[in-house]
């Protein structure tokens, strides 16, 4: 009986020997955490060692250059004051977007027979939308094309966008020969060839489902028929002013008043005098009737300009 124990001990102890044992492992139940600013972002971190009762445990966050989380036993700054740690797993409070990036959580057991086990945690910050910026033009004259703004730099994810007219939503047109097109992801309404009935007041809303929307204070905008009459009138106009001067200048000559240079050289400068002073009446003709609305600095009116 003596003889079976004594063969019997020498196996066990064999086995357990050549028993394959567990080393440090890492792990975490969330490998991408998003979070809205001004929360608190959970990052875990679990871990097992073999035999070693207190391993040491480490926080990094990478970037440019790898910087402490957490490190013997405390936090490192920015985060000193503001995280706490439950065994492994950091909890960040009030994360701002300085907080977003990749953090790694680092074990290491030096009496097991694998001393290091790590794993990897992303963090996401989202921020609602701010109140967009918007680009309305205050007129503009039928027919001509005519873009609407909006935009928010701030939000994440980037915003998507709406556009109201006197407070009803423009819906995206169905047709492909629609008068104006909706951009949600750029924030763009654009219309081709505007028309008197496309005046009105236009406001923008940003949302991207973290928070409240935001709406732009929008503005009103005025389309105006063109002048027809005053076009025409200027250039009869103008085209009477050109023929007298060249007639004028051309009899002087003949005449021997002038030589050809100090003719060419006057009429020229007295045409230009008479043919300005003809537009701006012309013009001051063509408005008597519409006073334009305030111009801002991001807004834009169509004129008109007339080359002979």
């Amino acid at each position: 009986m003596m003889e079976g124990t004594s063969l019997v001990l020498p196996i066990v102890l064999l086995l357990l020997q050549c028993s394959p044992s567990a080393p440090v492992t890492v792990s975490t139940n969330r490998h991408k955490v998003e979070v809205e600013e001004s929360k608190d972002a959970v990052l875990s971190c679990m871990f097992r060692t073999e035999v070693d009762p207190s391993p040491r445990i480490e926080w990094k966050k990478k970037g440019k250059e790898v910087s402490f989380v957490y490190f013997e036993g405390h936090f490192k700054a920015p985060y000193e004051g503001r995280a706490t740690i439950d065994g492994a797993t950091v909890t960040l409070h009030r994360v701002t977007q300085e907080d977003a990036g990749e953090y790694r959580c680092e074990i290491s057991a030096p009496q097991d027979s694998i001393t290091l086990g790590e794993t990897n945690v992303t963090l996401k910050v989202l921020v609602p939308p701010n109140t967009p910026s918007c680009e309305i033009p205050s007129a503009a004259v039928t027919g001509s094309a005519v873009h609407l703004r909006c935009r928010d730099e701030q939000s994440i994810p980037p915003a998507t966008y709406s556009w109201f007219k006197n407070s009803q939503p423009i819906s995206p047109p169905r047709l492909t020969n629609a008068t104006y097109l909706v951009d949600s992801h750029t924030g763009v309404l654009e219309f081709k060839a505007v028309a008197k009935d496309d005046s009105g007041h236009y406001s923008c809303l940003a949302t991207n489902g973290v928070g409240k929307p935001k709406m732009c204070e929008g503005k009103h905008m005025t389309i105006e028929d063109v002048n027809v009459m005053a076009v025409v009138v200027t250039v009869v106009v103008l085209c009477l002013v050109v023929l007298v001067c060249g007639c004028g200048g051309l009899l002087l000559h003949r005449n021997g008043f002038f030589s050809r240079e100090f003719v060419t050289s006057f009429w020229i400068s007295q045409c230009q005098h008479i043919s300005s002073q003809t537009l701006n009446r012309a013009e001051d003709t063509s408005n008597v009737n519409y006073v334009p609305p305030p111009q801002e600095p991001q807004d834009f009116k169509h004129t008109q300009s007339f080359m002979l």
